[in-house]
């Protein structure tokens, strides 16, 4: 029952991924106001309305996507780069509690070394880029938050070995490849198209933890009842 609620928001969460991507590389910037915050919106209506019973994973959850919402809208207006900034960064530490709801932290130690190693090199590349001496505090912090809940979503996986779990590793990946599209194009050097790689990775890292938690969530419900 619950999944026939949630296929037609799921199939609208696609539609407005994909309108918000492309009404941003066209430039129509009214269009992309709506459809950017109605994504997110989307996403929170499909975890609110899936199993109202669900453990507290699902209340982390939606402050992720939440936080992520106000991040999104802050991001779309010039001036208000430090608030998604920390809009990001709550949605993130959010993450890394959700992970940690069926794992112990950071249990695969490679992946651990992994993704620091990978944050620090974008830092670096960044720093030597042009990033303006003000937000390298900032951005620095950033960078080893995301770092550190890519690395709990990769160990959780390594850990419970299902492919919700892998799912979810796929979207914490997707959001470390994104942020550091976004940062490349702002303050490296322009990428060609960089609106369709930036967004394109985000909403698929958003919709693989959201699906990934939600098909996690109905396995356990099944191997319970039997």
């Amino acid at each position: 029952m619950v999944q026939k609620r949630i296929a037609p928001l799921a199939l609208t969460l696609l539609a407005s991924a994909a309108l918000a991507t492309a009404t941003s590389v066209a430039d129509w910037t009214a269009w992309h106001h709506l459809f950017k915050p109605l994504t997110l919106l989307i996403a929170l209506l499909m975890v609110a309305r899936h199993s109202p019973a669900a453990p507290s994973g699902k209340n982390w959850l939606i402050a992720a996507l939440a936080a992520s919402l106000a991040g999104d809208v802050f991001l779309m207006f010039e001036g208000f780069f430090i608030p998604g900034l920390v809009s990001f960064l709550l949605a993130h530490l959010a993450y890394i509690v959700l992970l940690r709801q069926d794992a112990p932290w950071f249990p695969n130690r490679r992946a651990l070394m992994a993704t620091l190693g990978v944050g620090a090199a974008m830092y670096a590349f960044l720093w030597f880029g042009g990033l303006p001496a003000a937000l390298r505090l900032p951005v620095g912090v950033y960078v080893g938050v995301i770092a550190l809940m890519a690395a709990q979503a990769l160990g959780r996986a390594s850990l419970l070995h299902s492919p919700a779990a892998r799912m979810v590793a796929a979207g914490a990946s997707l959001f470390m490849l994104s942020d550091s599209l976004l940062a490349t194009n702002k303050f490296v050097l322009p990428l060609p198209l960089s609106q369709l790689w930036v967004l394109g990775s985000y909403y698929a890292a958003q919709m693989l933890f959201v699906g990934g938690w939600m098909r996690g969530l109905a396995c356990r419900a099944i191997n319970a009842d039997n």
